[in-house]
């Protein structure tokens, strides 16, 4: 099978994750309890692989000795909870806004949050210059968000403040993403940073339910009995790092990354044409919005290219 159509389903996966997420948000009207249910399952998931590959047991001894040896700040371990902050607005704001609205916000939250990013060096790959090309492409998704959404702006049923959160979302994903790929440097197995990555996010969850239950402000609901494509929010979660760990190493970061976001952002299109969530509609505002998103990626896509490839499995 092509590397590059396994890429594109790749974003086709992430579409589909945010969907079955908003789902359950939808049903039990708890975003943050969804959160939970779906970053916990990827995190039994990941953890039952851990104890049976050792691997995985190596990466967390390589990235022991790297804190020991102060190569790597003991806080970008946590970087997870980046993760789990970001499950808990997509699962907010999903239901509200429909996936391709909340596919395109991340995104270019995604795109501005890199320029920053790079600069001050937070890959741990030193700092970069920024041309003017990336901020042109910056500036173009921004824009794409605002033409996406140009025909509901009066509309009762479009949350201006969900848009907004999901352009947040994408600059945590950013954030978290080039923390995890310092880790990656130390780790040299990707699927030790996923597993830092579930433990710190859901304990991030589990302790905003905690502090939500004491204080009265929130309080846990029955799960729905299905159906249960609601609940794959953790598995789509840990096969596409699976694919990602693996095909990354063979297209590179730019050729996957472009691959990736196109599979997105059509996936998410679909989504909404086939299963939309209540109230959501594809326009010829949220197509374009789309296209221009694409063109601002492949735009600011060259940087991408001089990212270090993460390390293989041994």
């Amino acid at each position: 099978m092509r590397l590059d159509f396994l890429a594109a389903l790749s974003g086709v996966l992430i579409a589909l994750q945010a969907r079955a997420n908003g789902e359950l948000s939808h049903r039990i009207n708890n975003g943050l309890e969804a959160a939970l249910v779906s970053f916990g399952s990827g995190l039994v998931i990941i953890a039952v692989i851990a104890m049976f590959n050792p691997a995985i047991k190596e990466g967390l001894s390589n990235l022991r000795t790297a804190v020991t040896h102060g190569e790597i700040a003991r806080w970008k371990l946590f970087a997870g909870a980046l993760g789990g902050s970001f499950v808990a607005i997509q699962t907010q704001i999903v239901p509200l806004i429909g996936v391709a609205i909340y596919s395109v916000a991340s995104i270019a939250g995604q795109t501005a949050i890199s320029l920053i990013v790079d600069r001050i060096g937070l890959t741990g790959g030193g700092k970069k210059l920024i041309s003017r090309r990336r901020v042109a492409a910056a500036i173009l998704t921004v824009l794409a968000v605002f033409v996406s959404v140009f025909d509901r702006i009066d509309a009762k049923n479009l949350s201006l403040l969900a848009v907004i959160l999901g352009c947040i979302a994408g600059l945590v994903v950013g954030v978290q993403r080039a923390l995890n790929g310092e880790i990656n440097e130390y780790s040299h197995q990707s699927f030790t940073t996923s597993l830092l990555n579930f433990i710190s996010g859901s304990s991030l969850l589990i302790i905003l339910i905690i502090i939500g239950l004491l204080s009265h402000h929130f309080k846990l609901v029955a799960l729905p009995s299905g159906p249960l494509w609601i609940y794959t929010g953790g598995v789509i979660g840990v096969v596409y790092i699976a694919f990602t760990s693996t095909i990354v190493q063979h297209l590179g970061v730019l050729t996957f990354t472009l691959f990736s976001v196109g599979g997105q952002l059509v996936g998410s299109l679909v989504i909404d044409l086939v299963s939309p969530t209540d109230g959501v509609h594809v326009s010829a505002y949220l197509v374009s919005g789309i296209v221009m998103t694409y063109l601002g990626v492949i735009a600011g896509g060259v940087s991408s290219s001089r990212v270090r490839k993460p390390a293989k499995h041994k």
